[in-house]
């Protein structure tokens, strides 16, 4: 965690580069919002963030999408409950979320100081993830519990997926390239 946290402040401390990225004028920044550089540079260069994801620790991807998640209907990670729970399954799954909400505090406060810092203004770890334009996720509803899924959450992986080669495309095409991937 350190090590990355220390990367992106060496990368932001970088005057030359970050120069260069102003003035390159590019058109979006694809990045996985669990190390979030990505998403400090695309606040910074106000360009619209395209999230590329399995999922973030915590259930932050669920709090920043704003997708419902309650606790009494959806299992959580590990805990091996289906959709139909007991009601103290129902509780044991609701317990399984407090551990999360002190150990991400703990993790992505780093990066939440970095950004503050760089960007000059206060920012915290939500506001960086709620800047997304679209969350492609890798994930799949044949291996895990469905879920509700915002307009800008596109769902790109799993095992329904067939490989296809992907047409010689400019890269302002590479989004939609990528999004009809999996059919």
């Amino acid at each position: 965690g350190e090590y990355f946290v220390t990367s992106c402040g060496h990368l932001l401390q970088n005057k030359e580069l970050i120069r260069y990225l102003e003035e390159s004028k590019f058109d979006a920044i694809l990045t996985d919002p669990v190390l979030l550089c990505g998403a400090i540079l695309a606040k910074h260069l106000s360009l619209p963030a395209v999230y590329f994801l399995r999922g973030i620790p915590c259930g932050l991807d669920f709090e920043a999408t704003q997708c419902p998640r309650p606790p009494s209907y959806v299992p959580r990670g590990f805990t091996q409950f289906a959709d139909h729970m007991t009601f103290l399954q129902r509780v044991k799954n609701l317990l399984h979320d407090i551990p999360d909400i002190f150990l991400c505090d703990f993790a992505f406060e780093p990066y939440s100081k970095l950004a503050s810092e760089f960007l000059q203004q206060d920012v915290t770890v939500l506001d960086l993830l709620r800047q997304a334009s679209v969350w492609l996720m890798r994930s799949d509803f044949v291996l895990e519990y469905p879920r509700p899924l915002m307009p800008n959450i596109i769902p790109i992986g799993g095992v329904n997926c067939a490989h296809k080669e992907l047409p010689q495309v400019g890269h302002t095409l590479l989004i939609h390239a990528m999004i009809g991937f999996c059919v």
